[in-house]
């Protein structure tokens, strides 16, 4: 695909003004010249957007523009009718498309010269090959666990030095956005330079949750009918029947249920579209919240790519609920983060067998999680293979480590079905039992 020259210079004269003129903001490395402009509007600036919901609608305008012209965007979401009061790229006779698929032929309409590809599918059906095609990504997800599969994935492309100083030729820059009500944020993360998901996973609260005794005895609120209707009733009354959030007969059946329950306790206010936010945990969107993140996350993405300006070091909060109130804070790194980190400390008996220490990394609380069946490998030396090395380096799972890895400290490289990356693992040898 050839480059698309952009020849009308007053289009792009705001934009123009930051990449080509010096300043004392600006970020490290920064020179101003034109071909910063060429850059964003080539084919070696692809950046993609994962979602096209209320932050991805948001974010592929805001990017199309800015000056960017080569964008992706993958979802595997089709539209819905309730979609329609913040999701604008969208009308009513596009409910049951694909999201990715309308929205990048409504900008591609909208803005002359971009070019926006869509992909209808599961994020976990790309290839890590695809994702690492981008000059950097962006998020605009609402789910957590999707987060840090794109997470793992980015930080699966990490590489370190022997000093354990990161490799900047395998950074891929990655921007987050989320919205709850007149809440949201928005983050940039550097693997190996700033915390990943993983490393700051309390900043994600869990989810509420209605002791069983309150909904089957007192319940209190139509939350409580909707709930009693959802884990207690559908069990026993359709007991061996999976409930399907996004089957609509189900759901009907569960807000019946429910307007039933709460008559007979005298409460009020169960409606059809409360039964899907309790049951799905649907907080509500708001159009302006979602469009003041997408903004942050594009500017913060332009900046990545051109320098042109400091970037966020690294989250921001946004709370429009009582008026205007941003903070930003810098978060710290976990040294002992599996997903990022350039080695998760980690004690070991020298004498222990390789079996013992791959047992020993499966119950381990943080690590085992992440872990079924490990492969362990020290620099280019396969300790332990699942597959076709299995048979080869079986014999060495009854050796001991001190024998295998003769040097204390040194980084073993653990691989797993389960995670997207290697995991990185130090090996401290505890002097008590040392010989």
């Amino acid at each position: 695909m050839e480059d698309i020259q952009m020849d009308d210079e007053e289009r792009w004269r705001d934009l123009d003004l930051l990449l080509t003129r010096p300043g004392q903001l600006v970020g490290p490395g920064f020179e101003p010249c034109p071909e910063l402009r060429t850059f964003l509007q080539s084919a070696d600036c692809r950046v993609l957007c994962v979602g096209a919901g209320g932050l991805g609608c948001e974010i592929l305008k805001d990017l199309a523009l800015s000056g960017v012209v080569h964008i992706d965007v993958i979802d595997m979401d089709t539209i819905d009718v309730s979609n329609l009061n913040r999701q604008f790229l969208f009308r009513m006779k596009d409910v049951g498309q694909p999201k990715a698929t309308v929205a990048a032929e409504r900008i591609n309409a909208r803005v002359p010269g971009v070019q926006v590809i869509p992909h209808f599918g599961r994020i976990e059906d790309q290839p890590a090959e695809w994702y690492r095609s981008f000059a950097i990504i962006i998020l605009g997800l609402d789910s957590l666990e999707a987060r840090r599969y794109m997470n793992s994935v980015v930080c699966g492309f990490l590489e370190y030095d022997e000093n354990g100083q990161p490799d900047l030729a395998t950074v891929k820059p990655m921007v987050d956005g989320g919205t709850e009500g007149f809440k949201g944020h928005a983050r940039v993360i550097l693997p190996g330079h700033t915390p990943c998901f993983e490393c700051t996973l309390w900043l994600f609260p869990p989810q509420t949750k209605f002791p069983l005794c309150t909904l089957a005895e007192t319940p209190r609120s139509p939350a409580h009918c909707i709930e009693y209707a959802h884990l207690i009733l559908w069990g026993q009354v359709r007991p061996g029947e999976e409930f399907d959030t996004d089957n609509e007969e189900h759901m009907k059946w569960v807000y019946e249920r429910a307007a039933e329950r709460a008559k007979q306790y005298g409460i009020h206010g169960v409606t059809f579209q409360l039964t899907q936010g309790v049951v799905k945990n649907i907080i509500p969107a708001i159009a302006s919240t979602n469009a003041i993140i997408s903004a942050q996350c594009v500017l913060e993405a332009l900046k990545t790519l051109t320098c042109f300006s400091t970037g966020l070091d690294n989250y921001m909060m946004y709370v429009g609920s009582t008026g205007l109130y941003t903070h930003t804070a810098k978060y710290e790194k976990d040294p002992s983060c599996p997903v990022c980190s350039a080695g998760v400390p980690m004690e070991v008996d020298p004498d222990s067998t390789l079996q013992q220490f791959i047992d020993q990394l499966r119950s381990d609380a943080a690590l085992g999680k992440h872990l079924s069946a490990p492969s362990v490998s020290y620099g280019a030396t396969n300790l332990f293979a699942h597959g076709v090395f299995e048979a080869e380096t079986a014999p060495n799972l009854n050796r001991r480590m001190a024998d295998l890895v003769p040097d204390d400290g040194s980084v073993l490289t653990v691989n797993d079905k389960r995670l997207r990356g290697p995991m990185r693992v130090r090996a401290r040898y505890s002097s008590s039992m040392k010989a």
